[in-house]
């Protein structure tokens, strides 16, 4: 480095590769003073005039601001304020276009001056010497100062950092874009201040050498810096005007000779390079304690009448100063923010002047022809050999246009200062600079997402690994608190329940998948386990029949004590009952002939033992109620042609020995009963099937054991109730039409007999009877149905005589008998309705016509159940009616079985 200090105070000048020169037409301007544009009537100020982020706003509408005030607050990194250019009003904040290529806007604050023009607070240190590093660095960020050669890069930033490394201080001042003179008349009319604005550089950055580059075609500002540069470590550098020569790394080349590395910055190789109006404005806020309000712009072109370099306020209207500079525009006047080479076009003139605003031009047509129509490129070279980055322009062109911005980074694009040599000797006029401006902002916004999405990673990646120490942490905990149960759980039970029932699953695992086979469509063949579900229900099916049979047994087993222990000549009545059981099993078993199998002595007697044990307990109303169920079920049977069941048999054979009286209004009331539940079983029923037979085995169970009616409501299937129901409603429709008629003629046939003598004569003829069914136990004699005839004719006597003594009601009741049969008639057809209301005399209940279902229910007691008077007497003479044809018909069967008579009683003497 110190003989690269020796031989630049010698005066040696290097060069740099390329470059071009263009006419410079700097003369338009450079010879006029520097001028105030004055106070425009409104002031656009945008946030954000600089290389960095807009920082927060201080003001809001309708605050009075003075001259200098922030309107920004500043912050650490590469964020400056911007200020008030005058004292006045803010009117307006919003969006607004801006100095930009691509038009578009940007927050802006509107101020509107009040004429005064009146200064704010300003705090200048001119002893800046003693102040530390930090406050200057602090001083110059607070006054807004940035780059004012173009690139607006916040000066603070670019001093601090590695800034004191500078071992050379290079203020450039080699103002090579054609057009602009506003470097050139700052150095004209204010070397001194720059000079100050060097000597406070000085103090802050310690260079071993300063040097000042100024083109040759600028001998004014020469001279008045050579004449200011009194300090021996300052040097002013006089090169050959070329252009780009102004650009910081071709100045550095140009000065020193040395290049600055790829990717790189001049302070890497130790030299800071800033530009002659950035070092005035560090010496305006250092010493004069005043920010960056205002800079010099040159407005040229041969469109102005007065083309000139003036002191503009930031956010002054490029409109006011068009007009204020009298501009002189012609048919599709272009203004142009910048020179030829490097400026752009603005969309239009209500744009504010900003930062880095230093040339607005306004070039007539002949002056600067718009560029012609883009033509193929003809791999000239020109442009190679202009390029002052020794860079390789046309092959950058070929990959920006096809977006290939891999490999145009390999030819070093970023290193393109965008000077536009290039395109300005291009034949082909190929807006080569475009297309990589292009390609750059493409390639920023690629690495911006790119270290966004790093970052991005590396929060999830943190969060990740957080989330991973959390799990272990709660792991650890849950497996510590898994440990302390289980040896709790130990110490208390002896084993470790956690590791048991881990087995358990284990096993259940392991134990082998029996697969399931397929049909030859594809679906589960279920025929093993539709098996094995059959299996299991014949085995329990067997199971419930051994159970019957044990319990059958026990009974058959307990028949001979229960037998034994009645007394015939004690109760005759008893053994009447008894006697009655046995022959309507007998007459049940003649019936089914043959194939029948014959009935023990004893299994016939136990029933009736049974029965007689139960006498005494049994409500006679209920018994009457059960006992009519049975006949009708017995007399439908033997309609039929059917057997007719034991059970049936002997509920009407106890119901004759049974003179108790029945409350008619109590039978009405059971009756209704009966046939409610009737109707719900027969909706709930699915068919019309059923054996009938099993019906009568219920019946009887009823007769027999009428002290429990749960066990009789679990042996009722819901079907045959329902068939059973059907069959009642049948029968009543069928009495109903014969009821009438039969009861005269009934009334008539029947002798008139007392009550007692019908007793006295059944119980002697059932007492024989059961001594000759009991001796005859291992087969039955077909002769025995003759003493069931005889029973018959006994019970056609008494109801007849009954029938007698209730012919006046049924006559006075005729109405009523009709209005019941043509209910029951409906409900017979109908199939939901219940049969007609039976009586619980003897001679009702021989043929009513109830379902078997109601008998457990019929027993319970209802006699506060509410029930029509009117109805009970109609069903009660519908009864009576129904009594007076089944005596007729007992008649006649008498007189058939007469024939039969003898031989039965030869065979109940022996």
């Amino acid at each position: 480095m110190h003989s690269l200090l020796e031989r630049i105070k010698a005066g040696t000048l290097w060069d740099f590769h390329g470059g071009i020169h263009p006419a410079d037409n700097k003369l338009q301007s450079s010879q006029s003073p520097v001028v105030d544009a004055g106070l425009p009537p409104r002031l656009i100020i945008p946030l954000r005039q600089h290389a960095g982020p807009a920082g927060d706003l201080l003001v809001q509408v309708g605050d009075k601001v003075k001259k200098g005030q922030p309107l920004t607050r500043y912050a650490k990194g590469r964020v400056v304020p911007v200020h008030a250019s005058t004292s006045g009003t803010i009117t307006e904040i919003g969006n607004h276009t801006v100095a930009h290529p691509s038009g578009l806007g940007d927050l802006c604050v509107i101020l509107t001056p009040d004429g005064e023009d009146e200064w704010g607070e300003r705090n200048g240190k001119a002893d800046y010497w003693n102040l530390e590093r930090g406050e200057l660095l602090e001083r110059i960020q607070q006054a807004g100062v940035a780059g004012l050669g173009g690139a607006v890069f916040p000066t603070h930033s670019k001093l601090d950092g590695r800034g004191q490394l500078t071992e050379i201080l290079i203020v450039n001042g080699l103002e090579c874009e054609p057009y602009i003179t506003t470097d050139d008349r700052l150095m004209q009319q204010y070397a001194d201040e720059i000079m100050d604005g060097i000597r406070v550089l000085k103090h802050l950055l310690k260079p071993k050498l300063t040097l000042i580059g100024v083109e040759d075609n600028k001998p004014e500002a020469i001279e008045q810096l050579t004449r200011h540069a009194t300090d021996e470590d300052v040097l002013v550098k006089t090169v050959p005007t070329k252009y780009p020569s102004g650009g910081a790394k071709q100045t550095i080349e140009l000065l020193t000779g040395r290049q600055v590395p790829k990717g790189g910055r001049a302070v890497d190789i130790g030299i800071m390079v800033l530009n002659v109006a950035t070092v005035f404005a560090i010496k305006r806020a250092i010493i004069d304690g005043e920010p960056l309000i205002e800079r010099i712009v040159t407005l040229t072109g041969d469109s102005f009448k007065k083309p000139g370099n003036a002191w503009v306020r930031l956010g002054t209207p490029v409109r006011w100063l068009l007009q204020r500079f009298e501009l002189q525009p012609e048919a599709e006047q272009r203004v142009i923010m910048g020179g030829p080479m490097m400026g752009f076009t603005l969309p239009h003139a209500m744009v504010p002047v900003v930062k880095a605003t230093n040339c607005l031009l306004a070039p007539t047509q002949a002056e600067l022809p718009a560029p012609g129509p883009e033509q193929p490129c003809i791999r000239c070279s020109a442009c190679a050999d202009a390029c002052p980055a020794t860079l390789l322009p046309q092959e950058l062109y070929w990959y920006s246009r096809a977006k290939e911005y891999d490999k145009a980074e390999k030819l070093n694009l970023m290193d393109c200062i965008e000077c536009g040599a290039c395109a300005w000797v291009c034949p082909s006029e190929i807006p080569l600079v475009q297309y990589y401006k292009i390609a750059k902002d493409d390639i920023r916004e690629a690495r911006a997402e790119a270290e966004k999405a790093e970052r991005a990673k590396q929060r999830f990646e943190a969060k990740q690994a957080r989330f991973e120490r959390e799990k272990a942490a709660r792991e650890a905990r849950h497996a510590e608190a898994a440990a302390q149960r289980r040896q709790t759980m130990t110490a208390a039970g002896g084993e470790d329940p956690v590791a048991a029932a881990l087995a358990r699953i284990k096993a259940k695992q392991d134990a082998p998948i029996t697969a399931i086979a397929a049909t030859a469509e594809g679906l589960p063949d279920n025929s093993a386990v539709i098996a094995a579900r059959e299996a299991r229900k014949r085995e329990a099916e067997a199971r419930r029949a051994a159970k019957l049979a044990e319990s059958a047994n026990s009974e058959t087993a307990a028949a001979p004590q229960s037998a034994e222990a009645v007394d015939p000549a004690s109760d005759p009545k008893k053994a009447a009952i008894a006697a009655a059981l046995a022959r309507a099993k007998a007459k049940k078993a003649a019936q089914a002939g043959e194939s029948a199998e014959p009935m023990t002595a004893e299994a016939v007697a136990a029933p009736a033992v049974d029965a007689d044990q139960q006498k005494a307990e049994v409500d006679p109303k209920k018994a009457a109620i059960a006992a009519a169920i049975a006949r009708a079920k017995a007399k439908k049977a033997e309609a039929n042609g059917e057997p007719v069941s034991a059970a049936n048999g002997t509920a009407a054979e106890v119901n004759t020995q049974d003179d108790a009286p029945v409350d008619p209004k109590k039978a009405a009331i059971a009756a209704a009963i009966a046939r409610a539940k009737a109707k719900k079983l027969a909706q709930q029923g699915d068919s019309a099937e059923g054996d009938l037979s099993a019906n009568a085995g219920t019946s009887e169970s009823a007769a027999t054991q009428s002290d429990a009616p749960s066990a009789a409501s679990e042996a009722v299937d819901p079907k045959k109730a329902a068939i059973a129901a059907a069959i009642a409603r049948a029968k009543a429709k069928k009495l109903a039409q014969q009821g009438e008629s039969a009861g005269a003629e009934d009334a008539k046939s029947e002798p008139a007999a007392s009550a007692q003598t019908r007793d006295m004569t059944v119980a002697k003829s059932e007492v024989t009877t059961s001594q000759s069914d009991t001796a005859a136990s291992e087969a039955v004699d077909p002769k025995k149905a003759a003493i069931a005839a005889a029973i018959a004719r006994a019970k056609a006597k008494k109801l007849a005589q009954q029938s007698a003594s209730t012919s006046a009601e049924v006559e006075n009741a005729g109405a009523g008998v009709e209005s019941a049969g043509t209910q029951v008639e409906s409900a017979g057809t109908g199939g939901e309705r219940a049969p007609a209301e039976p009586m619980q005399s003897d001679a009702a209940s021989s043929e009513q016509p109830l379902a078997v279902t109601a008998v457990p229910e019929a027993s319970n007691p209802v006699a506060d159940a509410p029930v029509d008077p009117k109805k009970a007497a109609i069903a009660a003479a519908v009864a009576r009616a129904k009594a007076k044809k089944l005596a007729a018909e007992a008649a006649r069967a008498a007189e058939t079985a007469a024939e039969d008579a003898p031989s039965a009683d030869r065979t109940t003497t022996r």
